[in-house]
């Protein structure tokens, strides 16, 4: 029986309004001590001398003329649970517009993206965060850099091509790479290397590609945000950003949400890349990452651009289609 949150009277109480009634009672009188009006007392009157039950009607309609069908909301659940993808990425997934791609996610209680772990794919608890946000005026006014250690795909395949128990008293010895990674505050487009280490020698010379691509786009990296690793506090790292008059800001200590937005591209490219489908080698997967990154810069819709590519605050929407068409 569903019985409204805001309802004056139980479906007991309406009983004993209508048996008053029967009485003799007049309907005002009876509506007053109640608390209710004489419109509502004459409702469950007339639900009563009908024969219908005296418990609320659901609000929402028995047939909706533009329901989703079913194949198309359990292809939208299942992108979301195989990728973890966001409604606007969803809706360039699957052709759902984004808004019934959101609304289907919450008919379906999925949960949000920030409360699922990207490995496991199952809800973690996170404790309560307050977001800062702002965003530079032009592209590379400032880039952020990163780099991240991700474990290589042995030959073969690793667990999830092959099955946790075929690895799991197997050490495949494959090592790790070295994520690189550049994001634009502005537009959002990012520049990504898989590369066999961290060292001085090697961020200088990712950065000095980073810096031919966006000097490609028209753009001209002004600032560069790091953390404190080694590599980005040598002297050599610092003096090649000094001859190319490139200023050099740190985040503080311990505080990796100062580098936001490419600690984001790095959780994207985990999500979207590095754990979308199972590699049979670390060569497909490294061969996969560059396509991924013009994806996503050219085609993806993004967020913080208002539903459109990375790329669209650069050289503009109609380039960005003429270069996909």
């Amino acid at each position: 029986m569903f019985q409204h949150s805001n309802s004056r009277l139980t479906p007991r109480g309406r009983q004993r309004l209508v048996e008053r009634v029967r009485a003799g009672e007049s309907v005002s009188a009876v509506a007053r001590e109640a608390g209710v009006s004489r419109q509502t007392a004459h409702k469950w009157i007339a639900r009563a001398e009908a024969g219908e039950p005296l418990s609320d009607r659901r609000s929402r309609p028995s047939r909706l003329a533009r329901l989703t069908p079913p194949d198309v909301e359990a292809r939208v659940v299942g992108a979301r649970r195989a990728r973890l993808l966001a409604p606007l990425a969803l809706a360039a997934e699957t052709g759902v517009p984004a808004r019934t791609c959101a609304r289907i996610v919450a008919r379906n209680g999925l949960p949000r993206l920030a409360d699922v772990d990207r490995v496991t794919g199952e809800p973690r608890r996170r404790g309560p965060v307050t977001p800062r946000r702002y965003e530079r005026e032009r592209p590379g006014e400032l880039v952020h850099v990163d780099v991240k250690k991700v474990a290589r795909v042995p030959d073969g395949g690793g667990w999830r091509a092959r099955g946790a128990d075929a690895l799991r008293h197997a050490d495949s010895g494959a090592g790790t790479a070295c994520l690189h990674v550049a994001v634009d505050d502005r537009s959002r487009v990012a520049y990504a290397e898989l590369l066999g280490d961290e060292r001085k020698e090697t961020c200088v010379a990712f950065m000095g590609r980073a810096r031919d691509f966006y000097r490609g786009l028209g753009v001209e990296v002004e600032r560069v945000m790091t953390d404190n690793g080694p590599g980005y506090r040598s002297r050599l790292f610092n003096e090649w950003l000094a001859a190319s008059g490139i200023e050099h800001r740190y985040t503080r200590p311990y505080s990796p949400w100062q580098n936001g937005k490419v600690e984001r591209m790095n959780r994207t490219l985990a999500q979207e890349w590095q754990y979308a489908r199972a590699y049979a080698s670390e060569g497909e997967r490294a061969a996969a990452l560059s396509p991924f990154i013009d994806r996503y810069n050219w085609a993806r819709p993004h967020g913080a651009c208002g539903g459109l590519p990375p790329m669209s605050r650069i050289v503009g929407v109609n380039n960005v289609m003429a270069h996909n068409t």
